[in-house]
């Protein structure tokens, strides 16, 4: 189970003050604004797949346990998704493809339950 609670009303303010960035239309974002779409884009990910059997990895701003199966409790999980937050948030939104994402090492994704292609994206605009 997550532990917090998210606002969608929340996590879709936050996503949406950086889709000017992900379309190309906007510099980077400051690193609060950025640091609150991909925590609670993640957070969403956490409730749309609750569970403890892969680890979603954004550094240095979040990571998250999600995915029903095995629950992972110490060392390195089985199953890792590790990427960047402009990735991770194309992802989140519908803007990138699972599959054109893992093909071009934007993601990596290791153990038998690292595929996150049946959850995303996690919020459309």
């Amino acid at each position: 189970m997550p532990s917090k609670p998210v606002d969608p009303r929340e996590a879709r303010a936050a996503v949406e003050a950086v889709l000017p960035w992900l379309a190309g239309d906007a510099d980077q974002p400051p690193r609060p604004a950025l640091a609150a779409a991909v925590r609670l884009s993640l957070r969403t990910l956490e409730r749309a797949a609750p569970g403890r059997s892969v680890e979603v990895r954004v550094p240095p701003f979040a990571a998250v346990q999600c995915v029903a199966g095995p629950r992972h409790t110490r060392g390195t999980p089985p199953n890792v998704v590790e990427t960047d937050a402009r990735t991770w948030l194309e992802l989140a939104v519908g803007r990138l493809g699972w599959d054109e994402a893992v093909a071009d090492a934007r993601v990596t994704a290791s153990g038998s339950r690292a595929d996150l292609s049946t959850v995303l994206p996690v919020l459309r605009f």
